[in-house]
């Protein structure tokens, strides 16, 4: 288990398959069954506690669970602190599946500032290899929101899991279609048409 403090009030957990089976769990069941409610969770938070100082104690926790590969498994905990004494922690879990086959996918950013910001958290990620996930990303603006297309992603990249992780928290993902594309491409502007998140890296990131 490996715990990484984003902000100080988030956190992302990163949990292979082996270390699911040692609580008799694996990544269906995680998706299935209520977050809150399983050991694994309690022990995450203590793990969390103890490693990165993130205390929970009296917060409101929003838990996102990610899944794209059979043995890696992601969460990304954050916690809001209370207007007033909290007798008991307050859990919301939101689950996120990702399917391995799903080579294209589009997300909407609500401005550029918040593109800048997802390319500034992936720069900080320094295991994560744009180029093995894809060689064919543009941005285009359309009716004043942000949109990243993917294309072509390699569905066996190991970084699948923690890019997944970090879009989510900018952006909001589309379905994808071929209709869909066609409105941006002929409706939209074409803000960065080749290597998105490489430019916005070397451009916009501090």
């Amino acid at each position: 288990m490996k715990i990484e403090k984003l902000t100080e009030n988030k956190i992302r957990v990163i949990i292979h398959s082996d270390e699911l089976g040692e609580n008799h769990l694996n990544v269906h069941s995680v998706m299935t069954k209520a977050i809150e409610t399983q050991e694994i969770f309690s022990n995450i938070l203590e793990k969390a506690e103890k490693e990165v100082d993130f205390h929970t104690d009296g917060c409101k926790l929003l838990i996102e669970a990610f899944s794209s590969l059979e043995d890696v498994f992601v969460f990304t905990i954050t916690r809001y602190l209370p207007e007033h004494d909290t007798k008991k922690k307050k859990l919301i879990a939101k689950r996120k599946s990702f399917r391995n086959g799903s080579n294209q996918i589009v997300c909407q950013f609500e401005d550029f500032n918040v593109f800048c910001e997802f390319c500034n958290s992936i720069k900080s990620s320094h295991k994560i290899n744009i180029g093995k996930l894809s060689k064919n990303i543009a941005l285009y603006l359309w009716k004043d929101s942000y949109y990243l297309i993917l294309r072509n992603i390699n569905t066996k990249c190991e970084d699948i899991p923690i890019f997944y992780s970090t879009l989510s928290e900018f952006g909001k993902l589309v379905s994808f279609s071929e209709h869909f594309e066609a409105k941006l491409l002929e409706h939209g502007k074409a803000v960065i048409k080749k290597n998105a998140i490489d430019v916005g890296i070397q451009f916009f990131a501090d």
